[in-house]
């Protein structure tokens, strides 16, 4: 089919089932882009632009597109590739003068849909390979086209396992107010950045986010790419977690690697604020490890490396049964492959519904149990003393 202009062609097709384009062959002299490629995301586009060494983001509304491939696109580039929803794939050849040739075919499963190409990669990832995630874009997990690094399969997967987790919480939730959330510990923030982009992208929320960390150079890089990305929800603060005071109430804490008691700073904090949800995985759990002897069950703290193992699910099974005792329901997830690494347990932890007389009812039938703990191999681990020891004790 042949066009007098590319705006009659453009507008031949229905712009909503527009699911991604390209525009390539540029001619030189009037742009600095070698190409420009366009995906769909929800209700925008997000436009990633291609020098020879960089590359540049943009997002443009759904209703926008097509006026965005006009005024970019006319006397600038030679060939515009539209993927519609239906499957079609459209080529439009711009002669010098402006007409444009369209030539139309049925393709190979779209970007979005490569992964029923890769039998390895079958599982419904949240994310999906072809998808462009500016950040993952950063951390070389995704190409600019939203093709998965091989050699960083094992953290794409990684990241949708963390994802999946929240999402248990959250595919349903509706406020009409913005989801607040505290990142402790948030180092360079891969997973903070991901974590907004779910919310804001996928489950199309709104959230206020802040990510705390004691480096001051994280923290300014941090903020720097948060502007970068146009997150204008998420903010990075330099802030201790045993120290830090809200401004308001707290929807979700986060604490991802948190080493040694800073996760039990983090946890005290997050049920000092009542908040809703907890996601927690520890590090380093060194505290019990130091402390720990037993009378009865000395064999499992005679060996070194399983008194070192065992210090470690000790410390978290006492942390969950403390959360437990707060009035939350606390699951111990695996939080990805043993394969990949040994720190894989995550806590959970959801508000229960009922108020102070069901929390007190679960922490009179918790806190034996803990008490036995405690006794049997005697330790006093950080939660506990900030928590429960008072109430234990009759205080």
């Amino acid at each position: 089919m042949n066009y007098e202009t590319l705006d009659e062609a453009l507008r031949s097709f229905d712009a909503e089932s527009l699911q991604s384009l390209i525009l390539s062959n540029p001619v030189p002299s009037k742009t600095k882009y070698r190409k420009i490629r366009a995906e769909r995301n929800g209700d925008a586009f997000f436009v990633s632009s291609f020098t020879v060494t960089q590359v540049f983001h943009e997002t443009v509304p759904a209703e926008k597109i097509l006026d965005y491939c006009l005024d970019t696109a006319r006397e600038t580039y030679r060939q515009l590739n539209l993927w519609l929803s239906d499957g079609r794939v459209v080529e439009i050849l711009l002669s010098k003068k402006g007409k444009a040739h369209v030539s139309v075919r049925a393709d190979q499963p779209s970007v979005l849909d490569r992964t029923k190409a890769l039998p390895n990669r079958q599982k419904n990832h949240i994310l999906q390979e072809g998808m462009i995630v500016p950040p993952l874009v950063d951390m070389g997990v995704l190409t600019p086209e939203g093709k998965i690094i091989r050699s960083r399969y094992d953290k794409f997967k990684q990241i949708n396992r963390f994802l999946e987790i929240i999402d248990d919480e959250y595919k349903d939730y509706v406020s009409d107010k913005p989801l607040r959330v505290i990142d402790f510990g948030c180092g360079k923030a891969y997973l903070t950045f991901v974590l907004y982009y779910y919310f804001t992208e996928i489950r199309h929320l709104a959230v206020d986010m802040t990510g705390l960390d004691l480096k001051t150079d994280v923290i300014e890089k941090c903020n720097l790419a948060a502007r970068k990305y146009g997150y204008t929800g998420l903010r990075f603060e330099i802030g201790d977690i045993a120290d830090y005071s809200p401004d308001d109430d707290i929807d979700m804490v986060i604490t991802l690697h948190a080493c040694d008691t800073a996760t039990d700073y983090a946890l005290y904090n997050a049920v000092t604020w009542n908040a809703k949800k907890i996601f927690s995985v520890p590090c380093c759990q060194h505290e019990i490890n130091k402390t720990i002897i037993s009378q009865h069950l000395n064999v499992l703290t005679r060996y070194g490396i399983i008194k070192e193992r065992f210090s470690a699910l000790l410390t978290d099974a006492l942390r969950a049964d403390i959360l437990e005792c707060c009035g939350y329901e606390t699951q111990v997830l695996e939080f990805i492959d043993l394969e990949h690494t040994p720190k894989n347990i995550m806590l959970r932890a959801v508000k229960r519904p009922g108020g102070e007389k069901a929390a007190e009812a679960r922490r009179q039938k918790m806190l034996p149990e803990i008490e036995a703990a405690l006794q049997e191999f005697r330790i006093e681990p950080t939660l506990y003393k900030l928590l429960l020891k008072d109430s234990a004790s009759g205080k």
